[in-house]
């Protein structure tokens, strides 16, 4: 009898800690890659197969969903911790440059107005693509254009059958001030959670702060787009391989740096740390809520479990004394890049994958004998925090 099945072609680190992670667990479970699984023999075999993915995530995974999932939620919870943690976000969905004249009227009209005050930066993401694919700034309408079109020659000139993205829908999000500049360079943050069943979520509590390669320039109206060096902007891990892990850091590095977003000579302590953590927590739980309102495209089965990378900003108000720090939610991968994370931190991955088999592998082939510890809400066993 099969008793698993790990694939991960193309992710040969992943497939190494999914293995050694399961190694003393026998039961027929599947922990691969989201194409390599029978998703059929997951919906009606619930009582007996595991599968590692969900069928049905878009709500999650695709960033105009999760923006619509979002803003509906907002509607009917407006004191909810998302009103604050969400940066301003716009969808486009354009198939050609030249609809976005008529579009500045009509669906885009209030970005408009803002790109026409000229005091803000929007970073503009693919919404279905990955690993940083296609993502500009810019901070007009004509930048905006130029853009598009560019996308449109590029296809032209490869000659593609496909249109690498252009029919699907955009996001641009506002390019908020962040709390960019430990050690001079821009940063965000990489937390890594689990769902479990329908529906548990665990936080893991090893944060990455993934840095861009060269320092951070303050951008101006008087700046082009064209001229950004977006190396200093973006700190998608996948735009920034060639420097490999020397970006890449735990949160909990940062401790006793100085704030240089800030006035004074401001250090970011420990409570700091515990602060955002909190928060991210708190933020996980309300966006997941969010996105289960949407049963088509977000579906949680009782018999699957997934990993997730979400991607988080944070901004810095130096005036407030009990809160300085912010968290906001960028995105949610699904089956994130672990392995740009780089051989100095594999042991986290490696506890992580360990967390996940002992969180949600074991539980569900031998149930509880009344001896392991008790889940609530905020607590923290073998790694990860419950949320």
């Amino acid at each position: 009898m099969l008793n698993a099945l790990v694939s991960w072609p193309t992710a040969p680190l992943t497939d190494s800690l999914v293995r050694a992670a399961i190694k003393t667990h026998r039961a027929p479970r599947v922990w691969s890659t989201y194409d390599d699984i029978d998703h059929e023999r997951t919906h009606f075999d619930r009582a007996t197969v595991l599968a590692s993915s969900y069928t049905f995530r878009k709500a999650l995974i695709r960033k105009h969903y999760l923006s619509h999932g979002i803003q509906a939620y907002l509607k009917k919870r407006p004191d909810s911790i998302l009103s604050c943690a969400c940066p301003s976000t716009f969808e486009v969905e354009i198939s050609f440059a030249d609809e976005l004249d008529e579009m500045w009227s009509d669906e885009l009209w209030e970005l408009g107005d803002k790109l026409d005050a000229g005091s803000s930066w929007w970073i503009l993401k693919p919404g279905m693509a990955d690993r940083g694919m296609g993502i500009r700034i810019f901070h007009t309408k004509e930048e905006l254009q130029q853009i598009f079109e560019s996308f449109e020659d590029s296809d032209s000139e490869n000659g593609e059958a496909e249109n690498d993205g252009q029919g699907d829908p955009c996001e641009t999000t506002d390019k908020e001030k962040p709390m960019e500049k430990l050690i001079g360079r821009k940063f965000h943050f990489r937390a890594y959670c689990v769902a479990a069943g329908a529906l548990q979520l665990y936080l893991y509590n090893r944060v990455l702060a993934l840095f861009s390669s060269v320092p951070y320039e303050t951008l101006s109206i008087n700046t082009s787009g064209e001229l950004l060096d977006l190396r200093a902007h973006l700190t998608n891990t996948s735009l920034q391989a060639e420097h490999g892990e020397s970006n890449v850091r735990l949160l909990t590095e940062l401790k006793s740096c100085h704030i240089l977003s800030g006035e004074g000579d401001n250090i970011f302590t420990l409570s700091n740390i515990e602060k955002l953590l909190s928060q991210m927590s708190e933020v996980l739980s309300e966006t997941f809520k969010a996105t289960i309102q949407n049963p088509v495209h977000f579906q949680p089965l009782p018999n699957a479990f997934e990993l997730f990378g979400v991607d988080f900003l944070v901004s810095h108000d130096h005036a407030s004394a009990t809160c300085p720090f912010q968290v906001k939610i960028l995105e949610i991968n699904a089956e994130p890049a672990i392995e740009l994370t780089g051989p100095r931190l594999t042991w986290i991955l490696e506890d992580l994958f360990i967390s996940i088999a002992e969180v949600c592998v074991r539980p569900f082939f031998q149930p509880s004998d009344g001896t392991e510890p008790s889940w609530k809400v905020g607590r923290g066993y073998y790694g990860v925090h419950s949320g």
